[in-house]
């Protein structure tokens, strides 16, 4: 059964829509959300340094993913040996591993795919 529908009905249903209220001093009263700022001050920078190109970010993205892989298998290998290891915690690390993988996948998968529509492109 899906998580969703194991929910009681009885629920109720959030409206997550901002709310503008009539107050009878004010007159009509913004939302209380900020609007994202636009244009950036003079002086400040990107927040990447300047010698990243996109193979080192690939690269750095591929070694966080073995990392993960590496902390999921050294948590899974240590509850199997009986260590003092939180069984929630060998779980989580093993999801995170895989969602990172399977991310790293699909990235792959769009950047041959893009590959793919240069090289058929005609010049």
């Amino acid at each position: 059964m899906s998580p969703i529908l194991a929910l009681p009905s009885s629920m109720p249903a959030y409206n997550l829509t901002p709310r503008m209220e009539l107050l009878p001093s004010e007159g009509l009263r913004t939302p209380d959300i900020q609007a994202p700022i636009l244009d950036r001050p003079q002086g400040i920078q990107d927040a990447r340094p300047a010698g990243d190109s996109f193979a080192s970010m690939l690269g750095r993205m591929v070694s966080e993913v073995n990392a993960k892989q590496n902390i999921a298998s050294e948590s899974v290998a240590a509850l199997q040996s009986g260590q003092n290891v939180p069984l929630h915690q060998a779980v989580i690390a093993m999801e995170e591993a895989s969602v990172s993988f399977q991310l790293m996948v699909e990235v792959r998968n769009k950047l041959l795919e893009s590959y793919q529509e240069l090289m058929r492109m005609q010049i």
